[in-house]
């Protein structure tokens, strides 16, 4: 008699949740878009940048004679270019 008891109350507690809906409201879809390209524009000019001072880093150790690990800091740069150029489609991929 008591799980019939507790079955009613929780179907009464749980009839009036309110359900707001999956879609966020304009002006913030607004706000968040342009937050996200500005960081979006500033992954890509500190990846372009991150490139330049590497290559320049490269061409000043060549000219000395010093040998260097610049291979793997390219790597590491274009690493993360290729994260940023790829976050929006695999967020869209994983949650879609």
């Amino acid at each position: 008699m008591s799980s019939s008891l507790l079955l009613k109350a929780s179907a009464f507690l749980a009839s009036d949740v309110p359900d707001p809906g999956r879609e966020a409201p304009e002006e913030l879809t607004e706000k968040v878009n342009t937050v996200l390209g500005i960081a979006a524009w500033g992954g890509t000019a500190a990846g372009v940048a991150g490139v330049l001072v590497t290559g320049a880093m490269m061409a000043i150790s060549l000219k000395r004679g010093e040998s260097s690990e610049h291979m793997s800091r390219l790597g590491m740069v274009l690493g993360g270019c290729v994260l940023v150029a790829t976050a929006g489609p695999l967020i869209s991929f994983v949650f879609n």
